[in-house]
C-alpha cells in the first residue's frame, strides 16, 4: 500500500512517518509534501496513492482546496490539532481524522479502515463534494459553547461565568481556577466532555491536564528542545507545558 504526507510542519511529518513503518511496514511512504502546491505539482506528475495522510490547516491554505482541483478518490486520513465540531463530519462520511499528537493504537486502527476500504475496492470517498460543501458554509454550533459551569461552594452550588475561568486543571479530579485566582471543584468525568463545551478560538487544550484561556496566558517560553511553556497571569502565576509536537499548532492558534 502506498501513502502521500501532505504536512507542512517538518518534524510532525517525519514524527508520522516513522509511527506508520513502525506501526504498519507494508506502507510505502511515497513522499512528504509541504503544502498545497507542491501536492498540486505532485499529483500533476504522478498516479494518486492507495492513501492519503494530510493535515487541514497548511501554510498556504486548507487541504481540502486540493479535491477542488483533483479528482482524489482514495482514502484519506486528515490530521489536525482542532476538535472543532464540523470535523466529526468526517466520520459519518468514511473520512478518517487524527487529532495531533497523534496516538499509535488510533493511527493503527485508522490505517486498516483504509485497508479495508482498499482491499473491498470501494469507490471511496463518493460524497467528498457534498462533505466539502458542507463544511465551507456556516455551520450551527452544536452543542453551543457552555456559558457557565457549576461549582461547589460552601456546601452550596455556583455559577461561575466560562469568561472568568482562565484555565481547566485535572489532578485527581478537575479544577478551575479564575482569573481572580480562585479555585473550585469541577464535576466531570473528563477533560475532553469539558473540552468539546468550550470555544476553540477562546480555549487550547495545551496538555492532557490543562486548558487554557487565550487572555491568561502572559508570556510564552520556548525551549531548546522545541517545548514550551506557558507563563499564566497573576494572580495564578501557573507554568503550563506544550509538547513539541503541538507547539507549531498553538503556534497557529495564538495567531488566529
Amino acid at each position: 500500500m502506498k501513502a502521500l504526507i501532505i504536512e507542512d510542519e517538518s518534524i510532525i511529518a517525519e514524527e508520522l512517518q516513522n509511527k506508520i513503518k513502525s506501526i504498519a511496514p507494508d506502507v510505502e511512504i511515497l513522499g512528504i509534501l509541504p503544502g498545497l502546491r507542491r501536492a498540486r505539482e505532485w499529483f500533476a506528475d504522478n498516479e494518486e496513492p492507495d492513501l492519503l495522510f494530510m493535515d487541514i490547516q497548511l501554510g498556504d491554505g486548507v487541504s481540502f482546496e486540493l479535491f477542488e482541483t483533483n479528482q482524489l478518490k482514495c482514502p484519506v486520513i486528515f490530521t489536525t490539532a482542532y476538535d472543532e465540531y464540523a470535523i466529526r463530519a468526517f466520520k459519518v462520511n468514511g473520512v478518517d481524522y487524527l487529532l495531533k499528537p497523534i496516538d499509535d493504537i488510533d493511527l493503527a486502527r485508522a490505517i486498516d479502515k483504509c485497508r479495508n476500504i482498499i482491499e473491498s475496492k470501494a469507490v471511496f470517498p463518493s460524497d467528498i463534494g457534498l462533505l466539502i460543501q458542507k463544511l465551507s458554509q456556516p455551520q450551527p454550533v452544536y452543542p453551543p459553547y457552555k456559558q457557565k459551569f457549576i461549582v461547589g461552594y460552601r456546601r452550596q452550588w455556583m455559577p461561575v461565568n466560562t469568561k472568568d475561568i482562565a484555565c481547566f486543571l485535572k489532578e485527581n479530579i478537575h479544577y478551575i481556577f479564575t482569573f481572580s485566582g480562585e479555585k473550585h471543584i469541577l464535576d466531570f468525568t473528563t477533560l475532553e466532555e469539558i473540552e468539546e463545551l468550550l470555544d476553540p478560538n477562546i480555549f487550547y487544550r495545551a496538555n492532557r491536564q490543562c486548558i487554557v484561556h487565550a487572555d491568561a496566558i502572559q508570556t510564552v517560553t520556548p525551549h531548546e528542545n522545541q517545548k514550551l511553556t506557558l507563563t499564566l497571569k497573576g494572580p495564578l502565576k501557573m507554568q503550563v507545558d506544550i509538547s513539541r509536537e503541538k507547539a507549531p499548532a498553538f503556534k497557529k492558534w495564538m495567531e488566529r
